[in-house]
């Protein structure tokens, strides 16, 4: 008599293949790890990238004050007369954190391909989504980090003069944020697409700078003064809204609708932030 058994074969589990990738839909520790890489590189070097900008800034604010004066303007917006001290130092704030996350994501881009440590940032099972926030947010950090410590200064250079008053509390947070975002995803694309750093102080120079100072961060686009162009210029400038915007959080009044300039900006946050992902997908000018 024979007792016939069933004997299977243990099941066998399925080791995961090369490049799967084991961390579930984000890769939170590689985010959180790339993010603060980012934030460390700069944060090494902080009276160079945190400190410095105040110089400039404050000489900005030294050479409009003495040629206007402390109190002293013809700066009128909306009939309101405004003192050099009350018109200059919104714009000023945002000029520092557009320039600081422009810099930070496309110097952290061109110095890894010029020196060949890319491969750091590609290797790691890290999405494009996941590569895109990690380094736009190390900027924008940056940008933030660097307005604030800007905000600080120029408020106590001017304390005696009474201005940097905040008049509207959700416009200076919120264009803050959309510009350090904005700016940090522009320098993401700049530092892919450039080769050297020849061309990435090109993009600076001759885009970013002009768009800056013809963006009303100095004076009204109110102004009789004004050349027609520089106003036609102005309503496709993005720079004009983020300041003007942010402008209107402190002294309550702007040169154009600060509901219209929230929305201009949020859309094109969102179209520049699609074009960050899809050239960190198909890694452009990174895995040559």
């Amino acid at each position: 008599m024979t007792v016939e058994t069933d004997i299977s074969p243990p099941e066998t589990v399925e080791a995961p293949g090369f490049g799967t990738r084991r961390f579930g839909v984000v890769n939170w520790l590689g985010l959180w790890t790339l993010y603060k890489k980012e934030v460390r590189r700069f944060t090494k070097v902080a009276f160079q990238t945190v400190f410095a900008p105040i110089i400039s800034t404050l000489l900005f604010l030294l050479v409009f004050m003495g040629a206007w004066g402390a109190r002293g303007s013809g700066i009128v917006m909306e009939n309101v007369e405004l003192a050099v001290t009350v018109f200059l130092p919104p714009g000023l704030i945002m000029m520092a954190i557009i320039s600081n996350s422009f810099q930070n994501s496309s110097s952290t881009l061109i110095i890894a391909k010029v020196q060949g440590s890319i491969v750091d940032i590609l290797m790691p099972p890290l999405s494009a989504a996941e590569l895109t926030i990690a380094i736009v947010a190390g900027a924008a950090t940056r940008g933030l980090l660097v307005g604030l410590v800007t905000a600080l200064t120029v408020w106590a250079f001017t304390f005696s003069t009474g201005s940097m008053q905040i008049t509207h509390l959700w416009a200076v947070i919120y264009f803050s944020l959309v510009a350090a975002t904005l700016l940090g995803m522009l320098g993401a694309i700049a530092g892919m697409w450039a080769e050297k750093f020849d061309q990435l102080a090109l993009i600076a120079n001759f885009v970013i700078t002009p768009l800056t100072f013809l963006s009303g961060t100095f004076y009204s686009m109110r102004s009789a003064w004004l050349p027609d162009f520089v106003l036609t210029f102005s309503q496709v400038n993005p720079v004009f809204y983020l300041i003007d915007g942010f402008r209107y959080g402190f002294i309550g009044v702007s040169d154009a609708s600060p509901m219209i300039g929230a929305l201009i900006v949020l859309a094109l946050n969102i179209a520049v932030g699609g074009l960050t992902y899809w050239l960190f997908k198909i890694g452009y000018k990174l895995k040559n």
